[in-house]
């Protein structure tokens, strides 16, 4: 089933959050640094990552009890925790490092968020829990700042735009600025001035018809791709039946070649556009551009359905 978007906020509230970003990668001297140092912004921040892994269900039991409820849990699956008052971050080591670094930063976000610790301190006061609504709110927000932490505002796509587009360039970034290919991919195609789109897929899942097929995990659009393309009725299943196929890297393929689609709407309307697709092993990427965006498609003779596009 296709997963909100956990990014979701409204323009002024991303706003207020991208400016304390902002702000702590200054005062930690860590803008232009890349990757992002994390030492130096725990430092300023006055936080500290504890070496212990909590992993191991004892010590998540004990970490729990012993703060008496005053953990702040990181994430729908419990993978870091905050001890609020204590300025303690747990993390479970067994992640990638990559994933170490975002959750570090997300937990960062609920205590540099003005708003989010103060909240904190009086639920800490008083014994009361967040809202739910409130909860959530607040977990966009820890996100929204680790993005912009690690992507150091509009550093990352200052470097992609000055690329020919494609699939290769946020997998390029990504270790550059210390990021997941997910992360990297979500933040070149939501802030890119072109109209794209891509489709996050889950790991495949056996299939009694077709061996295996794949389901959407998320649809993520640039601003200029909902305004000349307008909403799309994803496909919730993706089997060989299904005219993306083709695009899907199988077996030891981890990138498909770009080639040309049609794209209708949900008004009907038809939308010449070039894809490609790249695997982690884990989530299968299919990054859309509309091609009226290309400056110039060279259209390779002989090409599998649907056609073959060399983007230059």
């Amino acid at each position: 089933m296709k997963k909100p978007d956990d990014y979701d906020l409204s323009d002024p509230r991303r706003a207020r959050v991208r400016r304390e970003a902002e702000r702590l990668l200054a005062k930690a001297d860590a803008l232009g640094c890349f990757p992002t140092p994390v030492q130096a912004i725990l430092d300023v921040s006055r936080l500290e990552v504890v070496p212990e892994d909590f992993a191991n269900p004892s010590l998540l039991a004990r970490l729990r009890n012993g703060a008496q409820g005053l953990l702040k849990r990181a994430l729908s699956k419990v993978l870091g925790i905050f001890d609020v008052q204590a300025g303690l971050i747990f993390i479970d080591r067994t992640l990638k490092l990559v994933k170490q670094t975002f959750i570090t930063f997300h937990e960062t976000g609920h205590f540099t968020l003005p708003w989010q610790r103060d909240a904190y301190i009086v639920i800490e006061d008083c014994d009361k829990t967040l809202e739910p609504e409130i909860a959530d709110g607040f977990d966009r927000e820890a996100n929204i700042f680790a993005s912009e932490v690690i992507f150091q505002l509009d550093s990352f796509m200052t470097e992609a735009r000055d690329l020919p587009f494609g699939v290769k360039v946020p997998l390029d970034l990504a270790r550059r600025y210390g990021a997941s290919a997910y992360a990297a991919i979500r933040q070149y195609v939501v802030k890119h001035h072109r109209a794209c789109a891509v489709l996050v897929l889950n790991p495949p899942e056996v299939d009694v018809q077709f061996g295996f097929h794949l389901t959407l995990r998320r649809s993520l659009a640039s601003a200029s791709f909902a305004s000349q393309v307008g909403p799309v009725d994803w496909s919730e299943v993706y089997t060989p039946s299904h005219h993306f196929w083709d695009l899907i890297p199988t077996g030891k393929r981890k990138m498909s070649s770009p080639r040309t689609i049609v794209l209708t709407n949900t008004d009907r309307v038809r939308h010449r556009c070039v894809a490609e697709a790249f695997s982690t092993g884990f989530n299968v990427f299919l990054l859309i551009l509309v091609e009226k965006e290309l400056g110039a498609t060279i259209v390779v003779p002989n090409a599998p359905r649907k056609g073959v596009s060399l983007v230059k």
